[in-house]
């Protein structure tokens, strides 16, 4: 079967020292390669430098976070009522916050576990190249 890739287009609202929240475009990727992480980019024009930013975290951390408050480390989700949920970034330069529809994430974790299943992530990771990816051809 081939691993396919899974991204999902979501529309965010940048949370932001400036008056009122604004929409920008943002992509969920999945892939099976990878069973346990989800990425999250931003497109150039949101940081503070200019290039696009990309963030890897737990699908795990992403489940949990649409139920209850998630996470310790630089990547934090939680529900924000019913229909939202929000999403902290840290690093040196401050942090991040954004807000999604619930609905949008419930879909594309719909999509992932169709991948692969919750608990099966195991039997996708591909540890031997991993570990030839990080010590090279020795």
């Amino acid at each position: 079967m081939p691993t396919r890739v899974i991204d999902q287009a979501v529309q965010v609202r940048l949370i932001a020292t400036a008056p009122g929240p604004h929409a920008v475009p943002a992509v969920l990727h999945y892939q099976p390669a990878d069973p346990l992480a989800v990425r999250m980019s931003f497109p150039p024009e949101i940081s503070l430098d200019g290039a696009a930013v990309d963030w890897a975290f737990a699908r795990e951390l992403l489940a949990d976070g649409l139920h209850t408050p998630a996470g310790r480390g630089d990547v934090r989700v939680r529900p924000y009522g019913p229909e939202r949920t929000v999403m902290e970034f840290h690093a040196d330069e401050g942090v991040a916050m954004v807000q999604m529809r619930t609905a949008d994430v419930q879909r594309f974790l719909a999509r992932s576990y169709t991948a692969v299943p919750a608990g099966q992530e195991q039997a996708h990771l591909d540890v031997d190249g991993g570990l030839a990816e990080l010590f090279g051809a020795a």
